[in-house]
């Protein structure tokens, strides 16, 4: 819970009595690697919070490809947002690549502390608003640019993911196939 705490404090202050008061709103679970949190199909109960590990939001086409939306390791947030919020059935999996501890966030947690501590709603707008930005990058990045310069951002951005993502799933996230990104990281 401690690992919760910076995590909050980085955007808002909290007294003792205020993380007292969010602690209990927050389920610490851990997962094995390849095991799902979230399956396409089924309910999506929570929102996580990754203490340690590391997970892969996918979704899954028609031919059964799989297509990496997004990796989220330590301090970071995950979930299907829109199933969750819209409480429907997910269209994204999350699973582990790594053995991985998340703390878990039910719809009905989120919103007692939203409307219990206003301090807890701006958390959320912020995160929120970060993710908008971070996913409108992802965007532009895969309209503008070529696949070299997308991995490369990606090395320059995040070098340890690199060595904790197999390249089968890095081709994945980057949209090229996994013999044009081995040719990529022989050039490194």
């Amino acid at each position: 819970m401690q690992v919760l705490r910076e995590h909050l404090e980085k955007i808002i202050p909290l007294t003792d009595e205020e993380f007292a008061f969010i602690e209990p709103h927050f389920l610490l679970r851990t997962y094995k690697k390849h095991q799902f949190l979230i399956q396409e199909g089924m309910p999506v109960r929570y929102v996580y919070f990754v203490v340690s590990g590391l997970l892969k939001l996918v979704h899954t086409d028609e031919s059964g490809k799989q297509q990496i939306v997004s990796f989220a390791w330590e301090d970071w947030w995950e979930s299907d947002y829109q199933a969750f919020y819209t409480q429907t059935e997910a269209t994204f999996s999350l699973d582990c690549i790594e053995d991985s501890t998340v703390l878990c966030l039910s719809l009905e947690s989120y919103q007692t502390l939203c409307l219990g501590m206003p301090k807890m709603e701006h958390f959320f707008l912020e995160k929120a608003n970060r993710g908008y930005m971070a996913l409108q990058r992802r965007l532009l990045l895969l309209m503008t640019t070529q696949a070299r310069e997308r991995y490369e951002q990606l090395l320059q951005q995040y070098p340890d993911l690199i060595q904790r993502v197999p390249k089968t799933l890095l081709a994945s996230y980057l949209g090229v196939s996994r013999e044009t990104l081995s040719r990529f990281s022989a050039r490194v």
